[in-house]
């Protein structure tokens, strides 16, 4: 049996979705300019926040890397990439579970890991600064501490 679907039926389906993130797989346009909308790739940017954002979630949890991915029923080497790793590419399941496990919308962590279109630049402007403000040192700084808490509240904003 084949499936044809219309234009116009496809606009349909697109105005009933609205604003809402829908994803499945890479990203549609990762880079240039398509369909007359210039979008910009913050992938590895974006992927830095992410890997900055568990190692900082884990360690305000006072968690270690073991009891994060036991607790989040992830492979404890998948996470200690994504930690480390800025180019690495998490699965779509990991990101799922994280965001269970934080308690954050799954839908801006895959944004944050590359696997769903950024459609906020200014949320990508925003996870770069928290990047940017998140060294990594043993101890949450109070600087550290507030820009987690800062871009928490941003992910968890309805949009």
């Amino acid at each position: 049996m084949k499936f044809e679907l219309t234009r116009e039926q496809a606009r349909k389906i697109a105005r009933l979705e609205g604003d809402a993130v829908v994803g499945a797989g890479s990203p549609a346009f990762p880079e240039g300019e398509q369909a007359g909308i210039s979008v910009v790739d913050f992938t590895s940017e974006l992927r830095l926040a992410f890997g900055r954002f568990v190692a900082l979630m884990r360690r305000n949890r006072r968690m270690t890397a073991e009891k994060l991915a036991d607790q989040a029923d992830i492979d404890l080497s998948e996470l200690l990439s994504i930690e480390q790793d800025p180019h690495y590419v998490p699965e779509p399941r990991t990101v799922y579970q994280l965001a269970n496990c934080f308690k954050v919308p799954e839908g801006r962590l895959m944004e944050l890991a590359g696997l769903a279109i950024v459609r906020d630049v200014g949320f990508a402007q925003e996870a770069v600064r928290f990047a940017a403000r998140s060294e990594s040192i043993a101890k949450l700084t109070e600087e550290e501490r507030s820009a987690l808490e800062e871009f928490i509240t941003l992910i968890s904003s309805a949009k």
